[in-house]
């Protein structure tokens, strides 16, 4: 039987000299193909995970497997298969682009390809900067360089830390619709992200970490579905200043301007008390103008995750 997972976690911690406990006990398996967002607030062991897994940060105990390859007992062969793009600049700003791009691809081994780069650069809007120095470019443009040279050993796992932090809404887009092409090619991509629109439009599964532990892996859908209460939203034909009697009893809420009326309810239970409610307000004598039902959204499942474990 083939093994659908390309990067497999295995137990893994990692203490620093400090003291502090950056990663306890981690498991985590991604599965060829994907689309992984790695939620977590700052500090909760996100860039240290995705480190240890490139190499680029000791393990300390346990075990990492990138397509199989142990990541410190055969570095070579699982660093080969990585594409990195990280927070920082972390590139030769006296370089070309060109070079820069011509140089990663040689460091992993790969014979030289100019039309694989070309397509890359163009994809990322770089083709017309090939020959400047990165010291000339703007913030935007490098962070473009980084993208393009991590792809340009063609990885079959593409790491993505906090990849649209503080870049322009071209850039964003660009990426998404690169990402996308990748996706197409069966390339694993795997990121970290702040902008949890992002995850949500993106991902296939969602991971969240808290305190260097994985709280909670699922599929997207299937975590919305488990976790997303809705909300009914009732628009009201005339404000109220204040709940009738009939609505005691019922968790609804009363917006500032007394024309709409809020009500959580969890779709997942067999009495979510939509129809008392609805009722209730019929009873009333509160006319309504406008319905609607809202699903909560992934980045207040993460909050609350987070608020559960503090």
């Amino acid at each position: 039987m083939i093994d659908n997972h390309i990067i497999d976690v295995r137990n893994l911690s990692k203490r620093y000299p400090s003291g502090f406990q950056a990663l306890n006990q981690v498991n985590l398996q991604i599965r060829r193909g994907e689309i992984f967002a790695l939620l977590g607030p700052n500090g909760a062991g996100k860039t240290t995970l995705i480190s240890i897994i490139c190499g680029l940060v000791n393990v300390g105990e346990g075990e990492v497997l990138v397509g199989g390859h142990d990541v410190v007992t055969q570095y070579r062969q699982a660093r080969k298969q990585i594409g990195l793009v990280p927070q920082e600049l972390a590139i030769d700003i006296f370089e070309t682009v060109w070079n820069t791009m011509v140089f990663s691809r040689g460091v992993f081994g790969k014979p030289r390809d100019d039309a694989h780069l070309e397509d890359i650069l163009r994809a990322l809007s770089l083709w017309n900067k090939r020959d400047e120095k990165i010291q000339s470019l703007s913030g935007g443009m490098k962070r473009r360089v980084l993208i393009a040279k991590a792809l340009a050993h063609e990885p079959e796992v593409l790491f993505l830390d906090e990849p649209t932090a503080g870049v322009d809404v071209e850039l964003r887009r660009d990426m998404w619709r690169l990402i996308e092409k990748l996706r197409q090619k069966g390339v694993t991509i795997i990121l970290t992200t702040h902008y949890i629109d992002e995850a949500e439009e993106i991902a296939d599964r969602v991971g969240i970490i808290n305190h260097g532990e994985i709280l909670l892996i699922d599929n997207k859908r299937d975590l919305m579905q488990k976790l997303g209460r809705k909300q009914l939203i009732l628009q009201l034909q005339s404000a109220i200043s204040c709940l009738p009697d009939e609505l005691d009893g019922f968790a609804l809420q009363l917006a500032e301007d007394g024309q709409t009326l809020t009500y959580d309810y969890d779709d997942n239970q067999s009495e979510n008390h939509v129809t008392e409610v609805l009722a209730a307000i019929h009873r009333s004598g509160i006319a309504l103008r406008d319905m609607q039902t809202k699903q909560r959204s992934l980045e207040q499942i993460f909050v609350s995750l987070l608020e559960e474990t503090r």
